[in-house]
């Protein structure tokens, strides 16, 4: 059973709380000097791998002199300020994806979210649910831990449920408050200072239907792979002093390299290979240069993947949402064939492969 998922919707917070890459580089010597005011030691550096990961700007849930940014606010403080400005830019970005294709929150069968950044119980699904209107009968798909897979896995996990019930639209929500767990000012750590610059705060939805409501993305089969043995080559959340933190090994990048002949192997028996259009997750340069240079994608088919990241950074679960968002604005060919693909912690892959309905 086919899979059409809409254009989505991504939610950015308020433009206020933009921040550029000059003006993070400013508040992390700011945060790292000494009592005599000398730039730390590792400024340099800091400043050398943050303008690598080409993310020119991203989009912060609060300003940075905010206490849940600056390390003021105790833990249970800062998990309820990432809550609060998860749900609210998630019930935004749902909103619109449901009224956008003219649907109302009563057609909506089932709902899937991701959310991995603030621990909620109930979690996003019960929250959308009660403030979207939605049937209590609706059925509901919460995944807490996914983070970068979010949104890859939630349009895998659509198809699934229509497949089961073709006439139950299902309503796709993701939405992160990542700069919660990586903003830690005093941290002086390189990968600190590099998951500070690379990630932003967002919210993405769009519904999934049996039948094409738009032009766009048919969802065609989907692929789940855990790189074994992983626990050397991933990436995991961990509390510390009170603190939630993101982390990563040096060999995490080369989790892609790892995974690329199983990919392969996948995508050629799929006969999407070589593609027409590539939905890559903007994960960071490591990860996205190593699916251009493994699966032989040109600049080109990689040029929303490169916006996203410039524009708005890592988005975790949210970022192919925004990649397939940008593709409708120069959308491939009615027949056209290609993959959507993100990473996440754990070693995980989940990658989808799909048609364009024009």
């Amino acid at each position: 059973m086919p899979a059409h998922v809409t254009k989505p919707v991504v939610e950015h917070p308020a433009p206020s709380n933009l921040v550029t890459t000059d003006q993070l580089l400013d508040d992390i010597r700011t945060h790292t000097r000494d009592d005599t005011g000398a730039d730390h030691p590792s400024y340099p550096v800091w400043e050398r791998l943050i303008r690598n990961t080409g993310v020119q700007q991203r989009h912060l849930a609060y300003p940075l002199d905010h206490p849940a940014l600056t390390d003021q606010t105790g833990d249970v403080d800062r998990n309820a300020h990432a809550w609060e400005a998860t749900k609210n830019l998630a019930e935004k970005a749902a909103r619109r994806a449901i009224t956008e294709v003219g649907l109302r929150p009563e057609d909506i069968g089932t709902i899937i979210t991701s959310h991995t950044t603030s621990w909620a119980v109930p979690n996003l699904d019960i929250h959308l649910i009660n403030t979207l209107g939605l049937r209590p009968t609706v059925r509901r798909y919460a995944q807490t831990t996914l983070a970068c897979i979010g949104g890859t896995q939630s349009l895998a996990k659509a198809a699934d449920f229509l497949a089961a019930r073709p006439d139950s639209p299902v309503l796709v929500v993701v939405a992160e408050d990542i700069s919660n767990a990586c903003w830690h000012p005093g941290d002086t750590g390189n990968i600190d200072q590099i998951y500070k610059s690379l990630f932003g705060d967002s919210a993405g939805a769009c519904i999934v239907t049996s039948e094409p409501l738009a032009p766009g993305l048919r969802v065609d089969d989907s692929w789940e792979y855990l790189l074994p043995d992983s626990q050397d080559k991933s990436y995991w959340g961990e509390m510390h002093a009170g603190r939630f933190f993101f982390r990563s090994t040096r060999e995490a990048t080369r989790g892609p390299g790892l995974v690329m002949p199983h990919l392969e192997e996948w995508l050629k028996a799929q006969g999407v290979l070589p593609a027409d259009f590539a939905l890559v997750h903007a994960g960071g340069p490591a990860i996205f240069h190593a699916v251009q240079e493994g699966l032989g994608l040109t600049d080109e088919q990689m040029r929303h993947t490169l916006a996203s990241i410039r524009e708005t950074g890592n988005l975790g679960g949210i970022s192919v949402l925004d990649v397939l968002r940008r593709t409708h604005d120069t959308p491939p060919a009615d027949g056209d064939r290609g993959f959507a693909l993100a990473y996440g912690p754990g070693f995980t892959t989940t990658a989808l492969t799909g048609t364009w309905i024009g």
